[in-house]
């Protein structure tokens, strides 16, 4: 296996790596670290048994007879600083808006994705402008806050929290009583602490099965029927007032 020497990895410092496919010509990972860091990839494709797409994409290439490129794309760096830019890196190529075909084989998305990562100039609006949810009096006791944290993003949502819409990521599949779903006027979907959908509640049916996967749960769990509302004066508010508690999917309000 190719390695550094002692003095390259001593002028090196932290850095940004790149694996390339010389299949395609394409990166297919991105990551930071020091040492012969870009190297081990490889190393663990041959000597562990792991079944990743990352490992997979290394044996083929190795068996097609190939090399995998390895890439130093920035060096000399802080750890801090190759954090931050292999964040940077990972959310640029795989990022839906602009991105739709390359994916990655990393298994986490960027650090710090949602706060820092990359944003339309709205999300940067809603994030460092958005005001404090201010609830009507007459509407207390009819609030039930959802978390979106698993679905809100739908290329980063793993299997069982992937819905089609924001609607149905909204409105299903919540593990509360009917008594209280009685009361509930409005759904406010709640993603990192701000409001990003509103749905004003005009009925409700109970299932024991996940219709996406037909995973059966234990107990009935509502989903809620109504319409959106994107002019609701809760859009867009902030409700880090009103957190969900460890491991938390909904509260009332």
């Amino acid at each position: 296996m190719k390695q550094f020497s002692s003095k390259v990895i001593e002028e090196l410092g932290y850095y940004v790596y790149a694996l390339i496919d010389p299949r395609d010509h394409k990166i297919f990972y991105i990551g930071k670290g020091c040492g012969n860091r870009v190297f081990r990839h490889c190393l663990a494709a041959i000597q562990e048994d792991d079944e990743t797409l990352k490992l997979d994409t290394i044996r083929a290439i190795l068996k097609s007879g190939l090399e995998v490129g390895h890439y130093i794309l920035r060096h000399k760096l802080s750890e801090e600083a190759a954090l931050q830019m292999e964040s940077l890196l990972i959310d640029v190529l795989t990022y839906s808006a602009f991105n739709t075909e390359h994916v990655l084989a990393n298994i986490k998305s960027g650090h710090h994705q949602w706060n820092e990562g990359i944003k339309t100039i709205e999300e940067i609006d809603i994030i460092y402008e958005c005001k404090k949810i201010n609830i009507d009096s007459n509407d207390k006791g009819h609030i039930l806050l959802v978390s979106l944290n698993r679905s809100y993003d739908s290329a980063k949502a793993k299997i069982g929290y992937k819905r089609v819409d924001i609607y149905q990521k909204t409105r299903k599949y919540w593990s509360i009583s009917q008594r209280r779903a009685k009361d509930v006027r409005y759904v406010l979907g709640v993603y990192h602490g701000v409001v990003r959908a509103v749905l004003n509640v005009n009925g409700y049916t109970w299932s024991k099965v996940d219709s996406e996967l037909g995973n059966e749960f234990k107990q009935e769990r509502c989903c809620f029927e109504g319409i959106l509302d994107e002019y609701s004066p809760y859009m867009n508010k902030d409700v880090t007032d009103y957190p969900f508690g460890s491991g938390g999917a909904f509260r009332y309000i």
